[in-house]
């Protein structure tokens, strides 16, 4: 029974170790040579929950049994129950949470109607500037028109008031007139 607990443990650490260390490498070699394995299994079966827990089961399992009177059998159900709570807690406080996080850097014009902006190239009464607007955690240039067709100096706040034909529609901010 020590030799299996062994087992678990030390082919646990080696995966982690070798996957942490090469794991980029080994993914680019083998690019989609085991793309036939795949399983869409249920989304706590990931390998990082699943081999953390044989690592689990393995170190706690030699740890029950050096410190505790307790038999094989009851080392063994001991040990699975642990696996499976530290598991659990893997997969439910890192894994979800690293899979529902949110990479994209795409944004939609659409999503600037109401944003304010900066101009940074002046924009004419009949023609084209441009705006710097915010779009999600960085700063993005767009083409840029006068809503009211009247000129707009650079460097002016506005607000886009209209996007349509990829042109953001913009208005000067005047924040005079807000009582």
């Amino acid at each position: 029974m020590e030799a299996l607990l062994w087992g678990c443990l030390i082919g646990g650490a080696l995966y982690a170790i070798v996957f942490v260390v090469f794991g980029d490498g080994i993914s680019q070699a083998i690019d989609g040579m085991f793309e036939f394995l795949s399983w869409d299994g249920h989304p706590w079966a990931e390998p990082t929950t699943i081999v953390g827990g044989i690592t689990v089961f393995g170190g706690a399992g030699l740890l029950l049994r050096q410190y505790s009177s307790l038999g094989a059998l009851a080392v063994i159900v001991l040990a699975l129950v642990i696996a499976a709570v530290v598991s659990g807690a893997l997969f439910f406080l890192y894994v979800r949470p690293m899979k529902n996080s949110e990479n994209s850097i795409a944004y939609s014009l659409r999503e600037f109607t109401g944003a304010l902006a900066e101009v940074i190239t002046p924009i004419p009464e009949q023609g084209y500037g441009e705006v710097l607007v915010k779009a999600g955690a960085g700063y993005t240039n767009q083409i840029a028109a006068s809503f009211e067709g009247k000129p707009i100096p650079g460097g002016a706040r506005v607000v886009v008031v209209e996007v349509k034909e990829d042109t953001l529609y913009v208005s000067e901010l005047d924040l005079g007139q807000i009582q």
